[in-house]
């Protein structure tokens, strides 16, 4: 009878293993082949010149550590981790862009964000460099790590540096229409005028990613800077949001970011029609995108901190700053 009891308890507890292990394994499987259906759907899967996968590949999330947005550094810190984090990247052979504009004024900030991008920004890994910029000739040309490469793209110069911001996302739209879907794996805009003090690794590597602002982490949601107006296409109902999003570093899948990118563009050409200009320009309406998509990896605002603000003790790396500037002189 002892017997039967204790091999009765075996079989009970090896059921709740198997119901508490395996159920997650299971719905997390569906939600994946359901995700990448829904990629399918907008990009037919192409192949990426010379290159063996196709450029449309959601990351399986077993392949990218997950962790709390404030937790990252501490986990990220840990050697053994990283290794085996750069392991599992280098073995998908994959290439993240990066798409910065050095226009007007700003193309003085080029060579600090180029050099410390070099330095900092996935060290090791293959990563394409994209500036646009109303002036080439004024692009330092610069010697970068083997893995690295810099692309200088012409653009037209705009007359106010709002239109500047705004066009950004229809010019970063249609480059991976028309070139980057067939170059790199992820990709990821950033601001020309910030450097790099800290490592930035394979942790970023997500569908979608979001910075939190480090203007706005700390305040309640209702103080948040939504654009609120009605008939902006970037307005967020009084009482939604949740976290606001810095532009100023954003990224995902290729596919993804052509998504986010195509929508807000959308929007700010809607507002243009209607004679709107959004609060925070391009930053309102990817605030908007992110509230309703949102965000498979949160960055903590140590992805990119504001040099205006003191740092708060919760902050305890800073791996990715602006440059202290005057805005008016650089903007006018």
């Amino acid at each position: 009878m002892q017997i039967r009891k204790v091999h009765m308890l075996l079989v009970i507890l090896m059921a709740g293993i198997i119901v508490y292990f395996g159920i997650p394994h299971i719905i997390q499987t569906s939600c994946q082949l359901a995700g990448q259906a829904d990629l399918d759907e907008t990009f037919s899967v192409l192949p990426r010149m010379s290159y063996p996968q196709p450029f449309v590949d959601k990351p399986q999330r077993t392949d990218v550590l997950l962790m709390s947005p404030w937790l990252a550094p501490i986990v990220w810190e840990g050697t053994f981790n990283r290794d085996i984090l750069n392991a599992q990247y280098r073995q998908k052979n994959l290439i993240v862009g990066v798409a910065t504009f050095a226009v007007k004024k700003y193309v003085r900030f080029t060579e600090g964000f180029l050099s410390s991008a070099n330095k900092f920004f996935l060290s090791g890994h293959r990563v394409n460099f994209y500036i646009f910029t109303d002036h080439p000739e004024k692009i330092p040309l610069m010697k970068l790590a083997p893995e690295k490469r810099l692309f200088i793209i012409p653009i037209q110069n705009y007359s106010r540096w709002q239109d500047i911001s705004m066009n950004r996302m229809d010019i970063i739209s249609s480059h991976i229409h028309s070139h980057w879907r067939y170059e790199v794996d992820y990709l990821y805009s950033m601001d020309i005028d910030v450097q790099l003090f800290e490592h930035i690794g394979v942790e970023i590597i997500d569908t979608l990613v979001g910075t939190i602002s480090s203007w706005q982490y700390t305040k309640p949601r209702e103080n948040n800077s939504y654009e609120r107006r009605p008939e902006s296409q970037a307005t967020i109902p009084s009482g939604e949001g949740d976290f606001y999003y810095a532009a100023s570093f954003y990224g995902g899948s290729v596919s993804e970011v052509y998504k986010l990118t195509t929508a807000c563009f959308k929007g700010v050409t809607e507002d243009r029609a209607n004679g709107i200009e959004a609060k925070w320009h391009e930053e309102s309406h990817l605030n908007k995108y992110l509230l309703y998509h949102k965000p498979t990896r949160l960055l903590s605002p140590e992805y990119y901190w504001d040099e205006e603000l003191i740092r708060p003790h919760i902050v305890k790396v800073k791996r990715l700053s602006s440059v202290r500037k005057d805005l008016k002189e650089v903007r006018f």
